[in-house]
């Protein structure tokens, strides 16, 4: 029988933040080049753009930390 290899779940887990993060940080730099007409109260602090970029940043991370080439 051939050796199975487990793949972490945090590998996927990288994975999903990686995609959120990229999808969420591109939509607020759209928001920022083309304004709503009502903005929210704090729109000025572009919190999209913050926490979309900690959230892919943390998605490379455990993509990297948890790969499956990585933990061989």
């Amino acid at each position: 029988m051939p050796h199975q290899r487990r793949i972490s779940i945090w590998f996927f887990i990288g994975l999903i933040l990686l995609v959120y993060g990229a999808l969420i940080v591109g939509a607020s730099i759209y928001d920022l080049s083309n304004p709503p007409e009502h903005p929210t109260v704090l729109a000025n602090l572009h919190p999209g753009i913050w926490w979309g970029a900690l959230i892919l940043a943390l998605g490379i991370l455990y993509t990297f930390l948890f790969s499956p080439r990585r933990t061989q």
